[in-house]
């Protein structure tokens, strides 16, 4: 389907992590690490499941290929995730050193590589990540509005009705 566009084709692959992550009741985040033309890690959120509020998904797959690659160094990788990053994981993708930042949708609250901060290309940091972004923007972000669409429908609060 996305054969001819090689990011569309990465984010797919992401967005079936997200997919699992909203089939585990976790915020539907998901991400692949990219090495030389081949997935070396592929991962989704788990924060819920580990209780860890560092287990997003661009912490897990950067753990993945540091693993994969033996090497902390990622310079020959590029990450594909449904949102935009947020400061802690930006923050450790600089550290890792990745070559490229391909992302869905853009998240106004928490967003790191511009839309709120921008870690990713900051030029005081040792090191900053190209940057793409609103790759399937409308299919990552649909994922997370629905979630939250049903999240706030199971979670809703009784109405009080005023009587008077």
């Amino acid at each position: 389907m996305f054969e001819n566009n090689p990011h569309e084709f990465y984010m797919a692959a992401a967005i079936k992590q997200a997919q699992q992550a909203a089939a585990d009741d976790e915020v539907p985040v998901g991400t692949v690490i990219v090495h030389k033309g081949s997935i070396i890690a592929r991962a989704h959120n788990q924060i819920e499941r580990l209780k860890d509020p560092t287990a997003h998904a661009e912490m897990i797959a950067i753990t993945q290929a540091a693993n994969f690659l033996d090497n902390k160094w990622l310079s020959e990788c590029s990450i594909y995730v449904t949102i935009e990053p947020c400061s802690m994981c930006a923050g450790a993708l600089v550290l890792s050193r990745i070559k490229e930042i391909i992302y869905g949708a853009d998240d106004p609250k928490t967003g790191a590589c511009g839309s709120v901060i921008n870690i990713a290309n900051n030029s005081k940091l040792n090191h900053c990540i190209n940057v793409t972004n609103s790759v399937l923007a409308n299919e990552c972000g649909y994922l997370l509005s629905e979630f939250f669409k049903q999240k706030r429908g199971r979670n809703a609060k009784c109405q009080i009705k005023n009587d008077k």
